[in-house]
């Protein structure tokens, strides 16, 4: 099976494909055009660039492979990619001030603890972990983060046993954890009300010390895969959007919900979705 990643780059959507022989990544050039020159039309920047560099004979316009990508319309087309062992000849093409700036990102993205989880989080699907763990317990939390987190941070798996707060909201004081998240654990999740519920007063809770958003979001597709036969599909919530009704929902919770049953799918069994869901989870967390 083919490993396709969604990344972003100052919010600029970039699609990969991973080579298993080559144990490298392809990434779609239009959009590392696009992202590095905020072209409004990247694909007929690369038309244009992709004929000049034809007529030149530069390898690089005649060697690119075409590998197929999910579009914004949701079907598979075929798109010239260029191998991450190339990415700089490209990139050189490109003049601008974002060129460098864009190849520290795509280099140093894995090697970080997010990049590293993010990894993690892909394998989690093809484990078969998810299948054996109890959705909407405190247990199957703990395993999800420990499962994201284990060997990069000394607490994973671990709730937490300091306060924590964040733009000025404190979270649930760990003193009390043990009534607050049994309560948590013992509310219904057989309606879609019920879970998106039992979702927002687990981010309240916030039980570990990093990874809450990233371990819960999982956590509540596998609710809603076992209640509802339905998932997210995460790809259709805006960051902004989503991250502002949380932070909203610990008063009115109307807005989550609104975007929640939007992005309902019965496409519960497929890999692609799930993966999809890990990119932009992980991108929710990325600083603006």
């Amino acid at each position: 099976m083919e490993k396709i990643s969604i990344r972003f780059y100052n919010d600029q959507l970039v699609r990969a494909v991973w080579n298993e022989e080559e144990s490298m990544w392809y990434l779609a050039i239009v959009d590392v055009v696009g992202a590095i020159t905020k072209s409004e039309a990247p694909r007929k920047y690369w038309s244009v660039l992709k004929t000049r560099l034809k007529k030149q004979g530069n390898e690089l316009a005649t060697n690119c492979s075409q590998l197929k990508l999910t579009a914004t319309d949701g079907k598979k087309y075929l798109t010239d990619c260029i191998s991450q062992s190339r990415l700089t000849e490209l990139v050189k093409l490109l003049p601008n001030k974002n060129a460098i700036d864009f190849l520290d990102w795509f280099t140093y993205a894995d090697n970080t603890i997010d990049g590293q989880s993010r990894q993690k989080a892909y394998d989690l699907f093809e484990s078969g972990i998810l299948n054996k763990l109890e959705p909407g317990s405190i247990k199957c939390l703990q395993q999800i983060h420990a499962y994201l987190f284990g060997g990069l941070y000394t607490f994973a798996g671990q709730l937490r046993t300091k306060n924590i707060s964040k733009g000025g909201f404190t979270f649930a004081n760990c003193q009390y954890f043990s009534s607050i998240l049994h309560n948590i654990e013992m509310m219904p999740e057989t309606t879609f009300d019920e879970i998106v519920s039992k979702y927002v007063e687990m981010n309240v809770a916030h039980p570990f010390m990093e990874g809450n958003g990233r371990s819960t979001r999982i956590w509540l597709d596998l609710i809603f895969k076992r209640s509802l036969k339905k998932c997210v599909d995460w790809s259709r919530i805006n960051k902004n959007q989503y991250l502002e009704a949380m932070r909203m929902s610990v008063a009115d919770d109307a807005d989550i919900r609104r975007l929640l049953q939007g992005a309902l799918t019965d496409d519960i069994n497929s890999r692609d979705m799930f993966m999809k869901g890990i990119d932009y989870s992980y991108y929710y967390e990325q600083e603006d």
